[in-house]
């Protein structure tokens, strides 16, 4: 199978040359000229536009989108379906909210135009391990793809799967992320409270070293915490501050919508969100109401 992909960022790049390793043909698209030489020089076509990338693709065509959810991808659904024709299909491989996987369904279902969402996980790792992937959508059009998710999984038949309708497969992979969010925290907090037991003088990559191994809390997530304190067991020069990409904040909304209690991702959705504030009025006025009561003492500001 011959495949568009649209977006050559790191994940984007190493998923097209996956797909070249396992003999399928790839011509990408990407605003950066460089990300199109870098297709190019591991044996991929490329594009300038994705007018280009369409005519240079057989009918029907199939193309796999790897770009950031919001404008850029509301954009690029807009130019695609003003150039693709009935009986193409689009995958959207991003980590876009169902909510809108289900109104760009409808939009490419009006021109007769596929559309599979398939929630993609395996970060920088993806292109030596493969990919897990959680695809939503038309049965018959998935399984057009099939030879694409195969060579992109683990193996053929491990790590990818339809999961449901359109809409489903982004739905999964935001939940998954909620869960991710969850084990992140857990793993911080427990390694923090070892490290501040001074006393015991603890090393912490030994410890998770051993915890990786018959333990049940192991897990590759485990693997990638043990490596980050081996190689940097102090933290050195890593800002307090932790970002989050939606999927966590989707999640919690989501469990409200559904009445479901999901404290644990909630609030680690919540640390991730304090650790932005660099000054914190609301630390400040907890301290300021403590002297206040019971005239604690009100630690000054160096």
């Amino acid at each position: 199978m011959k495949l568009g992909m649209i977006g050559l960022g790191k994940m984007g790049a190493n998923m097209a040359q996956r797909l070249l390793q396992g003999g399928h043909a790839v011509v990408g698209f990407d605003p950066k000229a460089e990300a199109r030489a870098a297709l190019e020089k591991v044996g991929g076509g490329s594009a300038e536009s994705l007018q280009v990338l369409v005519d240079k693709l057989p009918a029907p065509r199939a193309l796999w989108m790897m770009v950031p959810a919001g404008a850029i991808t509301e954009g690029t659904v807009a130019t695609l379906i003003s150039i693709l024709a009935p009986g193409d299909i689009v995958v959207d491989g991003g980590n876009s909210n169902y909510k809108d996987t289900l109104r760009r369904a409808a939009l490419f279902a009006a021109h007769g135009i596929g559309f599979v969402d398939c929630g993609t996980s395996g970060g920088v790792w993806g292109l030596a391990e493969g990919y897990s992937m959680m695809v939503g959508g038309d049965a018959a059009a998935v399984e057009t793809l099939r030879p694409v998710f195969e060579a992109l999984a683990p193996s053929a038949t491990s790590g990818w799967g339809r999961v449901g309708p359109v809409g489903s497969g982004h739905f999964t992979k935001m939940v998954h992320n909620g869960i991710e969010y969850g084990l992140m925290q857990s793993y911080a907090e427990g390694l923090s409270i070892l490290k501040h037991k001074t006393d015991f003088a603890l090393d912490l990559h030994q410890v998770a070293e051993i915890w990786r191994n018959g333990s049940v809390v192991r897990s590759w997530l485990l693997d990638l915490t043990s490596a980050a304190l081996k190689a940097n067991p102090e933290m050195a020069d890593i800002a307090p501050f932790v970002v989050d990409s939606g999927e966590g904040r989707w999640t919690v909304a989501e469990a409200i919508d559904l009445n479901v209690p999901a404290p644990v991702i909630t609030a680690s959705l919540i640390e991730r969100i304090r650790s932005r504030d660099d000054d914190s009025f609301t630390d400040k006025l907890l301290s300021s109401m403590r002297n206040q009561f019971g005239g604690h003492e009100v630690k000054k500001e160096r």
